[in-house]
């Protein structure tokens, strides 16, 4: 008499590809919808320091700069440089959570997942511009405290700028998150860092009139040609001097050549992918 064996069930087998980086691009992009939506406090501190910039540095020094303006509120002037910056913190800080991931233990049951490193990135760079940009709403609900209009193709226009700044920013946060192990050292690295390419970026000061060196080192600031265009694109639509903006709103001139808008637009986004390609490469090495 003989017993049959118990039929073996035949190995599962995990399907790959396109689509499967497709769902965990997604699916990366929607946990970090919700980590915003469930922290509101975060979402309160970052829109602090554009405010006490706005309202508090600018009305005071409006004081001392109203005959220079050409007839520009200070605070009008400085809106766009710092619609701008609130979008740098965030970003940034969103792609630190990866640290806090790693340190976790949370990042390393991503990285065994059967899909591409790169999708997990990819989610992440966008998941944080999204992030960024939702944030600076408030601020453009500001805007007409300032004297700039409501008008809503400038709007469209600021909040894709916003985002391919937002999303080229958490890009180098996920390059600097591939070196670091410890969320303390990442927060540091950041203020470390951050600081100095806002305020090399022109968006507190005109552009017009630098010394040499300085000139350089905003030239070489890739948050620069960002501030620029969203400064564009505002000052195109109030009613100002044109000799005024001329003089607060310089082009951007590279040793005789005059870059044009597409092109700081460009540089924004060549920069952020570059960025984001770098931050794969590093994170395949991560076990």
């Amino acid at each position: 008499m003989s017993t049959a064996l118990p039929s073996i069930p035949a190995p599962r087998t995990v399907e790959t590809g396109l689509r499967q980086d497709l769902r965990a691009i997604r699916v990366v992009w929607t946990r970090e919808m919700i980590r915003f939506s469930q922290d509101r406090t975060r979402a309160v501190a970052a829109l602090v320091q554009p405010a006490l910039f706005l309202f508090v540095l600018g009305t005071g020094l409006a004081t001392l700069a109203n005959g220079s303006t050409g007839g520009i509120d200070l605070r009008t002037f400085m809106y766009p440089g710092i619609l701008a910056t609130s979008v740098v913190f965030t970003a940034v800080f969103a792609a630190a959570s990866i640290v806090w991931d790693r340190e976790f233990g949370f990042l390393r049951e991503m990285l065994v997942a059967p899909i591409r490193r790169s999708s997990i990135l990819i989610g992440k760079a966008l998941g944080g511009a999204t992030v960024a940009t939702l944030q600076s709403l408030v601020i453009l609900a500001l805007a007409g405290v300032v004297g700039v209009p409501y008008n809503p193709l400038m709007m469209v226009l600021l909040l894709g700028q916003l985002f391919l700044l937002a999303f080229s920013l958490t890009s180098l946060g996920l390059v600097i998150a591939a070196h670091v192990r410890r969320i303390e050292s990442m927060m540091g690295l950041m203020q470390m860092l951050l600081l100095p390419l806002s305020f090399l970026s022109g968006a507190m000061y005109p552009l017009s009139g630098l010394p040499a060196w300085l000139k350089i080192a905003t030239l070489l600031n890739p948050i620069t040609y960002a501030v620029h265009a969203v400064r564009t694109t505002v000052f195109s639509h109030i009613d100002a001097p044109a000799a005024a903006v001329a003089r607060l709103n310089p082009p951007i001139d590279w040793f005789g050549f005059t870059v044009p808008g597409w092109m700081s637009i460009m540089l924004v986004v060549v920069v952020g992918l570059i960025l984001l390609w770098r931050a794969i490469a590093d994170f395949s090495h991560i076990e």
